[in-house]
């Protein structure tokens, strides 16, 4: 018998999952750019997920960080151009993340809707989900491949093209979940625990886009909104806790 126990991964709220990570996410602490200490905390929960429990995760990453389009359309630049530069930003996240989880032994692969065949593999539906039964993360870069769609839309397409039976929506700056207004800027906000897709839609919430919700709702893909940052949280979501608020088909208090 080994010295070392061999812990057997429990099983999962859910079973595959998608997670949603903001650009701006992996600046951390700084105004732009890359964070290395912040793409190891997220790539260290993503790692312990593995690891732990029965799951399969899927990433998408923005590019918020690096280059917004509608920024360069503000400036007068084209808006299809600005947007295919932030694809090219969200790729850059991506190969950030891999690496990071790479050397946290974390199997991994980039797919790139933006073909780019030297640093990424481009993406493929079967090929992607091959990579997810093997236990491989695998991190979907370059949004849809089209302008004018943004990464919140991608991550709703990704999850009903792979299967995935949640979107876990990782926001940043303390914010833990969905409030009636910015709990940053108003004292008054309050938090939801639960919201349907079309109260989401119907009060304007800035969640993610309408299209992104609309997909969700029309696969029946919940969605979790919490505070990707906070010490343990995406662990206590697989294990079935309540952290964030969550956002499907369902009224509240049903």
């Amino acid at each position: 018998m080994s010295a070392a126990a061999v812990v057997e991964p429990l099983p999962a709220r859910w079973g595959r999952v998608l997670l949603k990570l903001s650009g701006e996410a992996f600046a951390g602490s700084l105004d732009g750019g890359i964070d290395g200490v912040a793409v190891r905390a997220i790539a260290t929960d993503i790692a312990e997920a593995r690891t732990r429990f029965e799951v399969d995760v899927a990433v998408v990453v923005g590019g918020g960080n690096i280059w917004r389009g509608i920024h360069g359309e503000g400036a007068g630049m084209d808006r299809a151009q600005a947007d295919y530069m932030g694809m090219l930003a969200t790729v850059m996240n991506a190969l950030a993340l891999q690496d990071t989880l790479e050397r946290l032994d974390q199997p991994t692969r980039v797919q790139t809707a933006v073909h780019m065949a030297q640093i990424a593999e481009p993406y493929i539906r079967r090929r992607a989900t091959r990579h997810l039964e093997k236990g491989r993360v695998v991190i979907f870069a370059g949004g849809t491949g089209n302008p004018f769609f943004t990464t919140d839309t991608t991550a709703a397409l990704r999850a009903a093209e792979v299967e995935a039976e949640v979107v876990l929506k990782g926001t940043h700056g303390g914010i833990d979940g969905i409030y009636t207004a910015d709990p940053r800027t108003d004292p008054a906000a309050a938090r939801f625990d639960r919201l349907s897709y079309l109260e989401v839609l119907n009060r304007g919430l800035e969640v993610m886009d309408a299209t992104a919700i609309t997909l969700c709702m029309e696969n029946d893909i919940p969605i979790v909104v919490f505070d990707l940052m906070g010490p343990g949280n995406l662990r206590s979501l697989l294990e079935g806790r309540r952290v964030g608020t969550l956002v499907d088909n369902r009224e509240r208090g049903k």
